[in-house]
């Protein structure tokens, strides 16, 4: 099958890979009909290839048609299509009957320490080839699928494998009810769908980002949004004075404006594997700009909910501000299965109170992958969301490319 490849740092290759088989009596194989490109993929296209090797199959956000299910398979059948949540868990032990499969018991990446096994994303979460690709492997697939309809198109259900729940917790971890003023950082997928969350739970939302294409799409849901220059100003008038009852950062580890941690990336990502690994596993390498200003935002007494990725293990935070202002701080992977009831109705309603049909700004083949990881990076061409298509044709495969020297 072809698939997208990780071959080293901002090299991505589409190339043809043995198909996935059944390992286990409870996996099933998945015909993948969409899968999109995460802003968190963009952590391995810049970030992470000290926990990549050569050839891994990337994506975590894929839905598609069961192809074949193992003997132990007992609420599928083939032709059943179905979204693939991107964290693997188990739904039967003690954290994923609590909503907590992100932290399965199951699957947790023990090696290093970590949460619940992911969908194509390096070895602290498993190594588990991903769904950019013709095809997936699923474990322990009864619990690991979400089985939608067939009427509505792929753009209506898709983003239920990630940024849909996950900016569904975001909002929920924030507390944002009727009345209540949000101030979303970020209008990457994840912040464009939190602003609409919260708006559509009652709330009154603020949204800042850089790019113009997103505050115009945010607009369109019709959030209030400003450029971070003048962020502080807006949040405080639109807060009568108080600061935002609640933030949502939705940018994570990569935010602008820290150029000092932005260095250390470049430096880290120039070192062999085994003297970086250790460097990203313990030190403080995220650019928290983003963070530290939702902090200096948010009122006295107000919550900050942290959507946005971040690994560093001795990021400084200021504790007084964070203590003196009584400030809630809730964050996580998202637990994917926890939002998918109340998710899905909202994705299947007529008028798609969500938008999430108005998402996707590139949909394009498979083959496409390598142009469109970067343009994603970069932002160009009004990129918010790519949706990769294995079936939109038959281009040849991209030639490997030269793996980055680690």
């Amino acid at each position: 099958m072809r698939a997208v490849t990780w071959q080293g740092k901002r090299k991505i290759s589409v190339e043809e890979v043995p198909d996935p088989v059944i390992q286990e009596p409870g996996d099933a194989i998945i015909r993948v009909t969409s899968t999109a490109i995460c802003g968190s993929d963009l952590h391995l296209y810049e970030l992470f290839g000290p926990f990549l090797d050569a050839g891994d199959v990337l994506g975590h956000e894929t839905m598609g048609v069961v192809e074949e299910v193992g003997p132990g398979v007992t609420s599928l059948t083939v032709g059943q299509r179905v979204v693939i949540p991107f964290n693997i868990a188990c739904g039967a032990c003690w954290m994923c009957t609590r909503g907590l499969q992100s932290q399965c018991e199951s699957t947790q990446v023990t090696e290093y320490g970590s949460g619940a096994a992911l969908f194509g994303y390096t070895k602290l979460y498993g190594q588990v080839p991903g769904g950019q690709a013709e095809l997936l492997r699923v474990p322990i697939a009864d619990y690991n699928t979400i089985v939608v309809g067939d009427a509505l198109p792929d753009e209506r259900y898709l983003f239920l494998s990630d940024i849909l729940p996950t900016a569904a917790q975001g909002v929920a971890y924030a507390g944002v009810g009727q009345g209540d003023t949000a101030l979303v950082l970020g209008l990457g997928p994840v912040g464009q769908f939190a602003a609409r969350l919260a708006a559509h739970r009652g709330g009154r939302v603020l949204a800042v980002d850089p790019v113009p294409e997103r505050r115009e799409m945010a607009a369109r849901h019709g959030i209030a949004v400003c450029e971070p220059g003048d962020v502080e100003a807006a949040a405080i008038d639109f807060s009568n004075g108080r600061g935002p009852d609640a933030v949502i950062d939705a940018v994570g580890m990569e935010a602008h404006g820290s150029p000092g941690v932005h260095a250390a990336h470049t430096a880290i990502g120039a070192l062999p594997d085994v003297l970086a690994r250790p460097m990203m596993e313990h030190a403080g390498i995220d650019r928290t700009a983003a963070l530290l200003q939702g902090i200096d935002l948010v009122r006295r007494g107000g919550t900050v909910s942290i959507s946005g990725v971040y690994v560093g293990n001795a990021d400084p935070l200021p504790m007084k501000t964070l203590f003196d202002k009584q400030i809630t701080l809730k964050m996580g992977q998202c637990n994917v299965k926890r939002w998918i009831e109340d998710l899905l109705p909202l994705a299947e309603q007529e008028g798609d109170p969500l938008g999430t049909a108005d998402l996707t700004t590139h949909r394009v083949p498979l083959a496409s992958a390598p142009e469109m990881y970067e343009l994603f990076q970069k932002k160009e061409d009004g990129c918010i969301k790519v949706v990769l298509d294995p079936a939109a044709d038959a281009a040849p495969v991209t030639p490997p490319q030269e793996a980055a020297v680690r």
